[in-house]
């Protein structure tokens, strides 16, 4: 058994060795061909206070990016709790996993709400038209979830009944 591992050994060594060497020269640098002067900055397409960059835009005083980024990671959260409620609607957890999804989005409606409520008119609207879909999506999935266990429920008041 040793002979055999020192044989493969040997043989590794030597596929390895027939392979070119690297070359040791560094690549040369090939230069882009534009100079800096001739780069504009993107502009983003939110107000300046909405935007990542506000203060490179000339944005105002209210930079609301960051509410903005924690009101999209909880609605990833919210997504994720639906998902975990409907995936156990079939079993005994299902009335935990979806108060949990229903928590997950109030909280979400709440934040996205309370921003609304402190923005001006302008970024206002360009904040709804930017995640105005994706908070009438978390509705809707949080409507199919409870007008599922709505249903649930109703099938065990019949179960009850008749037993």
């Amino acid at each position: 058994m040793r002979r055999s591992a020192r044989f493969l050994l040997l043989k590794s060594i030597s596929a390895f060795s027939s392979l070119p060497a690297i070359p040791t020269k560094p690549p040369t640098l090939v230069p882009l061909g534009l100079p800096f002067s001739s780069f504009r900055p993107m502009r983003c397409p939110l107000p300046p206070s909405l935007c990542r960059h506000g203060f490179a835009t000339g944005g105002g005083p209210l930079d609301h990016s960051r509410e903005v980024d924690e009101i999209n990671l909880k609605f990833a959260e919210a997504r994720e709790e639906i998902e975990a409620a409907i995936e156990s609607k079939e079993t005994i957890y299902f009335d935990e996993e979806a108060d949990c999804a229903r928590e997950a989005v109030k909280t979400v409606l709440d934040m996205f709400e309370g921003l609304l409520a402190r923005l001006p008119e302008k970024e206002r609207t360009a904040l709804q038209r930017s995640m105005g879909l994706k908070i009438e999506q978390l509705k809707a999935e949080l409507k199919q979830l409870d007008d599922y266990s709505n249903m649930r429920a109703a099938c065990r008041g019949l179960g009850d009944r008749v037993s």
